[in-house]
Order: C-alpha cells, then structure tokens, then sequence
C-alpha cells in the first residue's frame, strides 16, 4: 500500500504533463466564425485567411463549413504562403456547393492551420496541425430598412483536441466519398 501512495503522485503528475503538452500542441491552429444573411439580396460576406509567417513556409488553411442545423456541407483544403493574403466569398467559395444542394443561409466557418500534407492540401485525412494562420470575416447582419450592415470580425481561437479533428476529417472525407463533386469548396484568390 505504501509502495502505491508512492507512486500514483508520480502517475498522476506525468499524466497532467502529457495532458497540458497535448493540449499546448493543439493552441493556435484552429479558428471560428460565422456567416449570416448569404442570400441573393443581401451583399456577399468575405473571409481573408494570412499565414504571417511564423513557420517561414507554406500552410494549409482546412476550411470546414457548417449549416446553422450542424451538418457539414462543404469543405476543402487551401495553401496559405508566408506573408500571403487569401481572400474566400463565402456565396461563391464557401456555400455554393454543398453536399445537399441547399445553400446554407446561415452558419459556421471552422478552419485548422495544418502543415502541408498534399498538393492541394487535403482536409480529409493525415492533418497535421502546425500554428499561426490567421483570419476574418466579415458579417451580413440583418436589414436596416433595404440596407445589410456590414461588420467584421476577426475569427476566434479555440482549442482543437483530437476528437473533434478526427471528425472534421472523417465528415470531409464521407463528403467526398458521396458527393460526386459537391461539399467541395473553393479557394478564393490570393495565396
């Protein structure tokens, strides 16, 4: 007994260890927003994702792009340069092929700041995420008469554990898998 009151402060110290150097390993790469009011009357919202070098390589922005209802409908996988600036249209990019054919009105934008893992960088599978890409969205908000106002904000960091990767990529992959070329999104411009 004595021998156990020994050591399980040593497990239990080792295992918080691993615990906070997992968690310390999974900060900075993954981001959050939302989009609002994407329908045809309303301007178009915007997301512009930097790579401000702190790697001084390329990174692969994994968007996953979500309807208010929870579902995955889009996703892909987007090379960010060092000092680059990519800009997406969340109508045209983000929400104009989705899985079921309805174009989300409102939703989430997720995205994981990974190291290359493919040419075009693959958002479903082998994901290995590697810090420091930065993004912002802007926001159609509701009407103000027949005007839409516009804000922006910049995306929110979250703590990325190995679940909820483990899900964003096996949903892109199922996307993949049953779309025949939808839930695939697309890039923007810019690098």
């Amino acid at each position: 007994m004595k021998h156990l009151c020994r050591i399980l402060p040593l497990l239990v110290i080792a295992l918080l260890v691993l615990g906070l150097s997992s968690v310390a390993m999974a900060q900075d790469v993954y981001r959050l927003n939302y989009f609002s009011n994407n329908v045809a009357v309303a301007p178009d919202a915007t997301v512009r994702i930097d790579n401000p070098g702190l790697t001084y390589g390329n990174l692969c922005a994994m968007v996953y792009v979500f309807d208010a209802d929870q579902q995955l409908t889009e996703c892909c996988g987007c090379v960010e340069t060092h000092n680059g600036l990519r800009t997406l249209s969340v109508r045209r990019d983000l929400t104009s092929n989705p899985l079921t054919g309805v174009r989300s009105t409102n939703g989430v934008i997720k995205i994981v700041s990974a190291a290359v893992n493919n040419s075009p960088c693959d958002p479903t599978g082998n994901v290995s995420p590697k810090a420091n890409l930065r993004a912002w969205g802007t926001h159609i908000q509701n009407p103000v008469g027949v005007s839409y106002p516009i804000t922006e904000t910049e995306f929110s960091d979250s703590t990325l554990g190995a679940t909820e990767l483990a899900n964003l990529q096996a949903q892109c992959a199922f996307i993949g898998i049953l779309g025949s070329g939808h839930g695939i999104c697309s890039c923007g411009f810019g690098d």
